[in-house]
């Protein structure tokens, strides 16, 4: 196999290495072309590497996911939240002693500065959580101005600790500050997925006794969000951080990635099309909406950008979703009765199989969420809460790069030729 390819704009022929992964395809390095004043177009980035990264691989075309190597259908039946959190960080699963001692460390730090309640009052009580989220992720660095120094690994080591820790918490007094009750503080002898649970339905006069199944149900979701490659949010993470931008700013570009309907917000808007459809004698009408190319309506939650194949992480959120539903007798509730229909549709009429118009992991997360009893508007900030482990990791990753630069991108101009001004 040849080690570069040819490229000839404009009469000018290159010589472009070509660069080979462990797995995957193969990357023509186009980064000399600039020299020459001449650029590549890829709107969206869909043919375009921004880095080499050892942390996740995707294959759509054949529905596979590993992290650090680990099929994620391994890691969601045989792991839990906080031992991916180990893989993602530091490469490799973790001994006994090792996953101790990460826990240990993630438990102190999961309390926040009591300062940080004042934040929350300057928010309307109805306002988003994401919005709220943004506010308080991106306040952390005012309190931690200590230890923001991207160059020196102990920083950003703690730097990933306290994102981790404080992300549930923080998530947890989004909510109540939006139904009006008091924070609720963290439990750490509780497991994470349980601690989060416990700080978002307790109260202070009366503790709720968290259902089990609720619980290793929200912790796969966590495992099945913590990272998913270069995607829109991670790419905004990284992009900040070559910058040299502190981690807590740097999560907050994700997080702001994130609350797009496209993207994190896909299971948000699952739900609210469910709602949208109201009725099950109604469904009829809204698949044929969906399949006329000339109607702008579309089933959210169902394909993927990357997946050509069912989505992997989606097999294992189906059979989550499902055990959620018979636990709290889900065939009552006639939103999930539309749900449950919709994909059935979805994987035997024709012009969803032949589209590969599969459910996706959104839209029964999105359901098990529901059935939980979280509201539609927290959906985003669990997925946020979750994917803060894959976004520091991949900033740590770009902050240690040697050759990391200032991302950059260019542009085709279009616009009006050089005019003198009248």
């Amino acid at each position: 196999m040849s080690t570069t390819a040819g490229l000839t704009v404009d009469d000018k022929k290159f010589e472009l290495p070509v660069l080979k992964g462990t797995i995957g395809p193969s990357g023509v390095d186009i980064s000399s072309l600039a020299k020459n004043d001449v650029f590549t177009f890829d709107p969206g980035f869909g043919s375009t590497a921004a880095c080499k990264s050892s942390i996740t691989y995707i294959d759509g075309d054949k529905g596979v996911l590993l992290h650090r190597g680990y099929p994620i259908e391994q890691l969601a039946a045989r792991s839990d939240f906080l031992t991916v959190c180990y893989l993602l960080l530091y490469g490799n699963l973790p001994a006994k002693s090792e996953k101790n001692q990460f826990v240990k460390t993630i438990n102190q730090h999961t309390m926040v500065h009591e300062q940080m309640r004042n934040f929350f009052n300057g928010f309307r009580r109805d306002a988003h959580p994401m919005a709220i989220m943004l506010g308080v992720v991106g306040a952390l660095s005012a309190f931690y101005h200590d230890s923001l120094d991207i160059k020196n690994p102990d920083h950003r080591e703690i730097s990933a600790f306290r994102l981790i820790a404080k992300m549930p918490t923080l998530a947890a007094m989004c909510y109540k500050y939006s139904i009006g009750q008091p924070f609720v503080f963290p439990q750490n002898n509780l497991p994470f997925a349980e601690n989060f649970l416990n700080m978002m339905f307790s109260t202070p006069c009366e503790k709720t006794d968290i259902n089990p199944i609720f619980t290793k149900a929200l912790d796969r979701i966590f495992i099945l969000h913590a990272d998913h490659e270069q995607n829109a949010s991670t790419s905004a993470v990284r992009l900040v951080g070559s910058t040299g931008a502190n981690p807590f700013a740097c999560i907050c570009a994700g997080i702001a990635a994130l609350w797009g309907p496209a993207h994190g917000g896909a299971n948000e808007a699952a739900l609210n099309m469910l709602r949208e459809i109201g009725d099950e004698s109604r469904i009829g009408h809204y698949i044929a909406r969906a399949k006329d190319p000339n109607d702008d309506f579309r089933l959210m939650g169902f394909g993927h950008r990357v997946y050509k194949n069912y989505d992997p992480r989606a097999t294992v959120m189906r059979e989550t979703c499902h055990e959620i539903l018979q636990a709290v007798g889900g065939e009552e509730n006639p939103l999930l009765g539309i749900a449950m229909k919709l994909e059935k549709i979805a994987l035997e009429d024709d012009y969803f199989v032949q589209r590969k118009l599969y459910p996706n992991v959104d839209f029964y997360s999105g359901i098990t969420l529901n059935a939980i009893g979280i509201p539609t508007n927290m959906f985003t900030v669990i997925f946020a809460l979750a994917r803060t482990v894959g976004w520091i990791a991949h900033w740590n990753e770009m902050s240690s790069d040697p050759l990391r630069r200032i991302g950059r991108p260019r542009q085709i101009y279009t616009g009006e030729p050089p005019r003198d001004y009248p």
